[in-house]
């Protein structure tokens, strides 16, 4: 696969160690140009980079430009920008996108993740970890408004404990909790793969609880374009949603171990041996959905999450910012748009 490096991406990796291969990519199969703008680069989002390797974006036509936006709201900014042509990011962000009363506001199409794919990592080992065990310890939290935090909250308030009654420090840039914790700040990280393992790997920390265990199913993250993206160019759309389908196909039906062989040369900076572990713990917590159809349940949910969190204004229509046509023809096996009708 054939990379091009940015430079100001280059710097990112250098600085970032939480997550691995930051760099632009481009499967250069002379199909139709697309730049996809992820939040991050981490194992959690596997059924994507299976749809890469496996060579399903080239089959469907597409000719795929990975970047790392490395946040959800500078992935956004590139997608508002036309940097982008999607969007790969909690879909909070295109809750505020529409309330901030955006012409061309951002609308979900596929949702990939249905449960958090974060991890409370403890600095001592604690055989029988409950929540009430955070009292009076710092703890390095994700940004406000922002998923990771939001989902924590959430978990939080369902053990009967106020996040404001606790020591949760957010003024760590998104990636770098990692490198602050195991360089001896905080007593608790919530970290995603695969920083929790790299950290218990090296001593420094032991993984006490999933999040995603204890929220349960939560729309976590979602891929989503411009209205005005999606009602140009409706068979680019599905032919790319028909290509996530296939990778997250054979992440349900494969093995951590040969999940791990094939998503690989995503992760050079990470060993087989801790790829499978990682894919285990998401395997076992039924991580990705069998399709990628956004449900109204798993918005509403959204919603419910994100108004006790004090970040909601006002609710959000579902079926304005919610598109699941694309998702179920491709989970239908559809081969065409033909019947694919976006409102302008």
């Amino acid at each position: 696969m054939k990379k091009k490096v940015l430079s100001l991406a280059a710097l990112f990796c250098l600085l970032l160690l939480t997550f691995s291969g930051c760099t632009n990519k481009s499967s250069g199969t002379g199909g139709t140009p697309l730049v996809l703008n992820e939040v991050a680069h981490s194992v959690f989002y596997a059924p994507q980079y299976v749809a890469i390797e496996e060579g399903y974006f080239a089959e469907e036509g597409i000719d795929l430009t990975l970047v790392t936006g490395f946040g959800a709201d500078k992935t956004m900014t590139a997608l508002l920008s036309g940097e982008a042509d999607i969007g790969f990011m909690g879909s909070e962000s295109s809750i505020y996108v529409y309330l901030g009363d955006t012409d061309d506001y951002v609308v979900n199409f596929a949702q990939l993740t249905q449960r958090a794919g974060n991890f409370l990592v403890s600095r001592e080992k604690l055989d029988h970890f409950s929540f009430d065990m955070l009292q009076e310890k710092e703890i390095l939290g994700g940004r406000k408004g922002g998923m990771p935090q939001m989902v924590f909250e959430y978990i939080l308030k369902k053990n009967g404990i106020q996040p404001e009654d606790l020591n949760i420090n957010q003024s760590i840039d998104f990636g770098s909790t990692a490198a602050a914790f195991t360089g001896g700040q905080g007593d608790f990280t919530v970290e995603f793969e695969p920083s929790a393992t790299l950290i218990e790997q090296e001593g420094k920390g032991y993984v006490v609880a999933s999040l995603g265990v204890e929220s349960g199913y939560v729309p976590y993250t979602a891929y989503s374009a411009k209205k005005s993206f999606l009602s140009s160019n409706p068979d680019t759309v599905l032919a790319f949603t028909k290509a996530l389908q296939k990778g997250m196909d054979y992440v349900n039906t494969h093995t951590a171990e040969e999940i791990a062989k094939v998503i690989a040369p995503q992760f050079t900076d990470t060993d087989t041996d801790t790829l499978v572990t990682i894919l285990n713990r998401y395997l076992e917590q039924n991580t990705w959905k069998e399709n990628l159809i956004f449900e109204e349940d798993s918005f509403t949910l959204l919603q419910n999450i994100l108004e006790e969190a004090g970040e909601l204004s006002q609710r959000v229509p579902y079926e304005e910012i919610v598109n699941t046509e694309f998702a179920t023809e491709a989970a239908n096996g559809d081969t065409s748009a033909e019947n694919t009708t976006i409102t302008p």
